[in-house]
């Protein structure tokens, strides 16, 4: 009487879980509009190989970090990424590192997502927070040298195509910026055709040499000087052009063929060069406002302890100069130093409003990239080609899943239709799951790929076999003449180590892929994880609970029922119990 108590309750579970595993799949509506409504609500989540997305491919600047700190940096530059899209819900992201010869990419894709501007915000919202310090004189020399050199060297071969005959017009178009912006402002203007410009003498004295050339009378007018002519800023190919009016009315009109030099005053930003210090060390990041004057809003940083170190050592070797402060590479703050530093605190002072500030540095409170990251490539996955491949995976299984049934029920007859419905219990269950999951926060929910529809393939076989190991072991313990309440608890007792042990190895193989594994590898390792305990659970808990609550003297009396080669099953009290 106690058996039939356990085994009731047992069911009643069994069909409470049942019908949750209906309800969520969203096959059974209910009367109760709240309740619908939430229903309604879950989803499987999707992989961008299903449901479509963008594809980002970022080139990680590793060049200013020793060879021996770039693997912490990548994954610094990875943990920080995917804490940025699993913070705006994107569904099951994968952010990875991969290798390209000699160059490093982080590779993001974020499913379901359509925007490719939103995307590319998302990932660079996150700030690079870099301190620079000043460069010596011969620091600055050595670094704008082969800038200028090349600038001549571009010069020199403009010169040589315009001195063996090409028209100097075109040359000035191929290869002059600024000419190419003038001739653009001034295309509807009626001098266009006359782009010389006349001056009188004094008016270049910031380039004398360039004015030298003009109103040297051995230089004929509308002819081109054969030499670069070099001011303070750039390498000049002159073309002297007419010559009006006289005396100090005296006008020469010109066109410039320009190169610039790059400097410190053209380029300031060069005038620094990058450290060590980055947001990597950044502790966190608060408003706060100026006590000298007007009260302005500023960020104040915090460093952490290596940080606050390196800060020091920073502003100890910069006193009397000044060190920028940079975010994404723009800089934001150059204060001077006047004496050594220590605490790891600074200010990144600017005309911030209160509301730039406060979006600063909540910014750079949810992780600065140790690294510049560049978006080198974008690819759109569309969600057509997912919808296929979704529909004929599904089709599939499906069909897959009907031929295994109707081969259980034809070999195995009334155990095999309880193993049916137990593969059906098993489906409903882990779409229920699925579902129930998007509830969860990003980063926890299952999402499923094609990959992952594979593994849960696979775990269906699993299923399917393990109740083929219990129902040979009933058969042989029956066909040695044993009653059949002790073959089906002999049967699943014999049965239980080979399941178990089939399972564990297959649970710990797919644990080492989802240590070491990246993208669809986990996709498939978690889905075939999760796949492989739920049938575990149908096949030896379900399925014993319903054949012992089914199984009893009918069924002994109809051996035809359970196989071939069985006869007669002797029929005990036992039996009746069942």
């Amino acid at each position: 009487m106690k058996n039939k108590h356990v085994v009731g309750k047992m069911l009643f579970l069994i069909f409470l879980v049942c019908t949750v595993g209906v309800l969520a799949s969203g096959k059974m509506p209910l009367p109760i509009t709240n309740m619908q409504n939430w229903l309604d609500t879950l989803k499987v989540n999707l992989g961008l190989d299903l449901q479509g997305g963008l594809h980002l491919d970022y080139e990680i600047d590793l060049s200013d970090i020793d060879p021996a700190d770039q693997d912490d940096a990548l994954a610094a530059v990875q943990a920080v990424i995917e804490r940025r899209v699993n913070a705006i819900g994107v569904g099951e992201p994968i952010v990875q590192i991969a290798n390209r010869g000699l160059d490093k990419f982080l590779i993001v894709e974020l499913p379901g997502v359509r925007n490719i501007e939103q995307a590319k915000e998302i990932i660079k919202e996150t700030p690079f927070l870099e301190f620079r310090e000043e460069r010596t004189p011969e620091e600055i020399t050595a670094y704008f040298e082969p800038l200028n050199t090349e600038s001549k060297q571009g010069a020199d071969d403009a010169l040589a195509r315009i001195n063996n005959g090409e028209d100097f017009s075109l040359v000035q178009k191929e290869v002059d910026p600024l000419a190419i912006l003038q001739e653009s402002e001034s295309e509807e203007s009626s001098e266009s055709q006359n782009k010389q410009i006349f001056v009188k003498k004094g008016v270049l004295a910031g380039a004398p040499a360039v004015e030298a050339v003009l109103f040297d009378e051995e230089v004929a007018p509308n002819t081109v000087f054969p030499e670069i002519v070099e001011s303070e800023v750039a390498y000049h190919i002159v073309r002297k052009g007419d010559i009006r009016g006289e005396g100090e009315e005296l006008e020469v009109g010109y066109e410039l063929i320009t190169f610039i030099k790059q400097n410190q005053r053209t380029n300031p930003a060069q005038l620094y060069k990058s450290t060590e210090l980055t947001g990597e060390f950044l502790d966190k990041a608060e408003v706060t406002f100026s006590q000298q004057g007007a009260q302005r809003p500023e960020v104040s940083i915090f460093f952490n302890a290596q940080g606050a170190e390196m800060f020091k050592d920073l502003t100890g070797r910069s006193i009397g100069k000044t060190i920028a402060i940079a975010v994404d590479d723009q800089i934001v703050s150059a204060p001077s130093v006047g004496v050594e530093l220590a605490g790891g605190q600074a200010q990144i002072t600017g005309n911030f409003t209160i509301e730039e500030a406060t979006n600063l540095a909540g910014r750079l409170n949810e992780g600065a990239l140790p690294v510049p990251i560049s978006l080198a490539s974008q690819q759109s996955v569309e969600a057509s080609l997912g919808a296929q491949a979704l529909n004929t995976s599904l089709k599939a299984g499906l069909i897959g899943l009907a031929f295994v049934m109707i081969y259980m029920i034809l070999f195995y007859r009334f155990f095999g239709f309880i193993a049916a419905l137990a593969i059906g219990f098993y489906a409903l269950t882990l779409i229920a799951i699925f579902k129930l999951s998007s509830t969860l926060p990003a980063g926890l929910s299952i999402t499923l790929t094609l990959s992952g529809i594979a593994g849960l393939i696979l775990s269906i076989g699993m299923a399917v076999d393990a109740n083929i190991l219990i129902y040979e072991r009933i058969h042989e313990e029956l066909k040695r003449g044993r009653r059949l309440h002790h073959a089906i608890e002999e049967g699943f007792s014999r049965a239980w180590t080979a399941i178990r042990d089939g399972n564990i190895s297959t649970i710990l193989t797919c644990l080492i892929l989802t240590i070491i594994g990246t993208g669809f590898v986990k996709g498939f390792a978690l889905i075939l994880i999760i796949g492989v305990l739920l049938s575990m659970v149908t096949a030896v808990v379900l399925v014993k609970i319903v054949i012992r609550a089914s199984a009893g003297s009918w069924l002994s009396s109809r051996p035809w029922l359970i196989a071939r080669g069985i006869k007669s099953i002797d029929i005990t009290p036992d039996d009746k119990k069942l």
